[in-house]
């Protein structure tokens, strides 16, 4: 058994409103073993002796963050699609021509440089929505998973964990125009070939889960959504959706199928508690009864819904019927889960012009133990006994955090402020630097690779 002892300066504990100074964390082989707030001026208690080789995390500590949508190969975009005029549809064709150039390697480069990008943000868990799974022209490479393989190596080599959210895509619109041009690559043919292929991909490794995805009611056929929705529930994975991420979605499936998407989805079986819809901008009253009334929580990525203009979710709302809440950086344009979480709130504001609908605490959790439920690693994103041992340390005295109280924190500090990252108890960043990545250098070259 192979343990350390972690002294926080401050640390947020599960149920507490705000961080607690002066916090020793013991882990053993990954897991927490010990929290013991150790009160200033005080001796510790009986049995617990803070040794001079506990490591000191100056700042405050939390919970590992989960990125509960992720894809990854948009970080290519960053800073090639903000100029000029246009909406999602035209930055949609911009991502096409990213995704006809990757392969199994130049998938693997580029992933394990934006994984580690993530790292470096305080990251210890992500959810890539994965659907790039053959060549270009829509043939399966000789080992069918070869692509998700890659992205599970990546993450690995970035030292974070994956659940790799596989992604059934199968028309190009709701009335079932067929796959063409980039999107050949995208398909499986039906949701039972997807089916089995999926399943002939089982990784051992510890880091990695695989879970479901529908890509949309735009890409899956209505009666062939029951059959994603079905290998999900027998393999007890998670179950992620695109849902009513735009207008002109929603206008389709009304004229195709007369009702809302996340109808067609709750009478085909796609909600309950391990679902989680993503974006879910563009929800009436009925879809919010309907996802509440299923458990299903709802994956909020405020930074890319704002950069393609698809406008702002009720994220109050969703909150008050019992959507579970989760956070994703989805296009990159920015990788930053505090801004994330404070775009929560601060989107809200400008939606309502009022002030102050989430507080700190909810916000925490959000970026933590609730991306990490959504993900399906319900042990983590706490830092309590038994839970993993992740830990993201977040300095005090950066020119964002100078003077501002710890519980403060999700409105003042970004992913720069991140110091020390713990994954499973294993150090991936320090002194906010990657331990075993290159990550600039690492992401201009892959990058070069796709975009030149």
């Amino acid at each position: 058994m192979t343990g350390t002892r972690w002294l926080a300066e401050y640390a947020w504990l599960p149920d507490h409103a705000e961080p607690t100074a002066d916090v020793l964390i013991e882990t053993t082989d990954g897991r927490i073993t010990g929290v013991t707030p150790l009160t200033a001026g005080s001796t510790p208690p009986a049995g617990v002796e803070v040794m001079t080789d506990a490591e000191r995390l100056p700042g405050l500590t939390l919970p590992g963050l989960a990125n509960a949508h992720s894809h990854a190969f948009h970080r290519a975009l960053r800073g090639r699609t903000h100029g000029g005029r246009g909406d999602f549809w035209t930055w949609r064709d911009r991502m096409y021509a990213v995704a006809q150039r990757l392969d199994p390697d130049s998938y693997l480069a580029l992933a394990r440089a934006v994984y580690a990008e993530m790292a470096l943000a305080g990251v210890t868990c992500v959810g890539e929505f994965h659907y790039v799974h053959h060549d270009p022209d829509g043939t399966p490479y000789a080992d069918p998973n070869a692509m998700g393989a890659a992205l599970v190596e990546a993450a690995a080599h970035a030292g974070i964990r994956i659940t790799l959210l596989d992604t059934c895509y199968l028309t190009a619109t709701v009335d079932g125009e067929p796959l063409a041009g980039p999107q050949r690559r995208f398909g499986d043919g039906d949701a039972l070939r997807w089916a089995e292929r999926v399943d002939a991909f089982r990784p051992t490794d510890d880091h990695v889960r695989v879970g479901a995805a529908i890509h949309s009611v735009r890409a899956v056929p209505a009666g062939q959504l029951a059959t994603v929705a079905g290998w999900a529930d027998r393999r007890g994975a998670p179950l992620h959706v695109h849902l009513s991420e735009q207008p002109a979605e929603n206008d389709a499936c009304r004229a195709t199928h007369g009702c809302t998407p996340a109808r067609l989805l709750a009478d085909r079986g796609a909600l309950g508690p391990n679902t989680t819809a993503v974006h879910a901008t563009h929800l009436t009253g009925g879809d919010l009864t309907l996802l509440g009334d299923a458990g299903t929580g709802v994956c909020l990525c405020p930074t890319t819904e704002r950069d393609l203009a698809d406008g702002i979710g009720p994220a109050r709302r969703m909150a008050d019927v019992g959507l579970p809440l989760s956070l994703g950086s989805d296009s990159h344009a920015v990788i930053d889960l505090f801004e994330e979480a404070r775009a929560v709130e601060l989107d809200e504001r400008l939606r309502t012009r009022r002030r102050g609908h989430f507080g700190p605490a909810e916000l925490r959790d959000a970026a933590t133990v609730g991306g990490h439920a959504a993900l399906g690693w319900r042990d983590a994103g706490r830092i309590a006994v038994g839970a993993r041992a992740d830990l993201v340390t977040v300095r005090l005295d950066s020119p964002r955090t100078a003077g501002v109280p710890p519980v403060g924190v999700w409105f003042a500090a970004g992913a720069a402020d991140v110091t020390h990252v713990v994954v499973d108890g294993r150090p991936v960043v320090r002194d906010g630097r990657h331990l075993t990545v290159d990550v600039p250098a690492e992401l201009t070259a892959a990058i070069e690779e796709v975009t030149a």
